[in-house]
This record gives C-alpha cells, structure tokens and sequence, in this order.
C-alpha cells in the first residue's frame, strides 16, 4: 500500500522525474498547466501558457520540458524559458503526453489527441538536436521506458491494452519491428506511465485499476502495489537509494479525497536513476 507524498490534487498528474543532482522529485498536472515540486515540507509549483506534461533533465538547474507545441528548455532558478524544437505546433488537435529520457541521452516523448481522438497521437525520439517521429496513429501514448543496458525501449498505446517492446542500435534508435511485451485486455487493465528497475523489471501504472503492477523481462506478472486513488499515471524510482517508487494520479471525472494526490512506496529494489538528456 502506497502513503501520501504529497496532498495537492492534480487534475491529471504525469511525469514524475526524480533529478538526480537535485535529488527532488518534479512532476506535472497537465490540464493545470502545471510543474510541481516538493521537497521537505516545501511546495512549489509554476505556471505555463499551454500543456506540459513531461521533462528530462539535462543540468542541475535547467530541465527539457514537453508541452503542447514545443521542447524547451526552462530554468529551476531563473525561470528562463528556451525553445529547442516545435512539436505539432501546427496541429492543434493534440498535445504532449508521456515522455522519458533515454540511457544514450535521448528524450522520447508521445503526443496524444487532447480529446484521445483516434490514432491522433505519434511518439518521437529528440537526439542531440534532432527530432524523429518514430511511430505514428498512436492514441494515447505511455509507458515508455528503457532497459537497464540500453538495447530495448517499452512504450504502450493505452487504446490498445498492451506495451510493446523494441529492439535499439548503438546510438538508440529503434533496429526493428515492435513486438507486444505484455497483453493486458484479458485482464482489462489500462496500461499508463511506466519505468523499468535496475533488475530489468517493468512497473506499469495501470489506470483505472488502483494499482502499479511488475512484469519480469519475459512480459509476466510478478508483483502489485496498491494505490488509493484510482488513476494511477506514472510511476518514477527515487529516494536517497533509489528504492521509493513515487506515483502520479488524476482527479478528473471522480470525486474522492485520494484522487489526484502524489504517492509513494518503499520497495526493496532499486530504480535507474533517471538519465541525462544530452543536446
């Protein structure tokens, strides 16, 4: 069972990040348009024009940050704010969705339609400049996350029920064909957000479900950790050891003091700490 890291309802809650130089977990309440902070009792947050949703850090002060229309770089202390790309800037059926950066300092992030319109989404991979679409008619994007050794990247269309797998080159792009990782449907479960631990496994925020599930490298189920509120986003390892699995939730369309609160749980494994976005 999960405890409260913080109280702050998001309305959506995605892309927790803990930075490891900061050693501080960041995360994002979308339909807000916001980023939130908590460190100790402290609670910060600040304010955007448009949505964000996802961030990779790249120094101790200065984040890359996904919003609706754009990559850009923002500063922690300055607040200084500097576009590195546009992404669907010219299409305003979507938005940015679920993102993470890479082992090779690739930052992958998917777009989705802000209604879930059918295949409106795609996700892309941004590499020392570059921004590639990958994969197109995705609906919803998630889960997308990396090996401990840097040769498979996960990602999921919720639409679909399944997380698929992916095998990467050298430099990590995408060497072939995705292939399904885990079947969901039989079960019913939605998978979201996710992140894979130092032993290769998968945790997989599950919405709807109350729930963040573990699958081995093969796909297969092994553990759970319950969640209070029902819509669990994303998870993100962090803590001192890297051993507390943090939780993002969403408030929208439910009524409930749990919904949309930050969550956390001490397990006994360890996380990856989250890698740098190289430009």
């Amino acid at each position: 069972m999960s405890n409260v890291f913080d109280g702050r309802q998001c309305t959506l809650g995605e892309g927790p990040l803990w930075h490891p130089e900061r050693r501080q977990l960041y995360w994002f309440d979308i339909l807000n348009r916001q980023l939130l902070t908590r460190q100790d009792e402290t609670e910060r947050s600040w304010q955007f024009d448009e949505y964000v949703s996802a961030a990779g850090w790249v120094s101790r002060t200065e984040m890359l940050i996904a919003s609706a229309s754009r990559l850009f770089l923002f500063d922690l202390e300055t607040e200084a704010r500097t576009k590195l790309c546009d992404l669907e800037a010219d299409n305003p059926v979507t938005r940015s969705n679920d993102g993470r950066a890479d082992p090779k300092g690739g930052f992958w992030i998917g777009t989705m339609g802000i209604e879930a319109e059918q295949g409106a989404g795609a996700i892309y991979r941004f590499f020392r400049g570059e921004l590639r679409r990958l994969y197109s008619g995705i609906t919803i994007s998630n889960a997308i996350c990396f090996s401990p050794d840097g040769t498979t990247a996960y990602f999921a269309d919720t639409a679909t029920q399944t997380i698929q797998q992916v095998s990467l080159d050298e430099e990590g792009w995408p060497a072939g064909t995705p292939t399904l990782f885990a079947d969901l449907s039989g079960d019913g479960y939605n998978p979201d957000g996710a992140v894979v631990d130092d032993e290769g496994h998968l945790w997989n925020a599950q919405w709807g479900a109350n729930r963040i599930a573990r699958y081995d490298p093969n796909g297969n189920f092994v553990e759970d950790i319950a969640v209070q509120a029902a819509q669990v986003s994303c998870p993100a390892f962090g803590g001192t050891d890297l051993q507390t699995l943090f939780a993002t939730t969403a408030a929208e369309g439910l009524e409930g003091i749990w919904e949309g609160k930050t969550f956390f749980a001490e397990t006994n494994v360890r996380g990856q700490a989250e890698h740098r976005v190289i430009l």
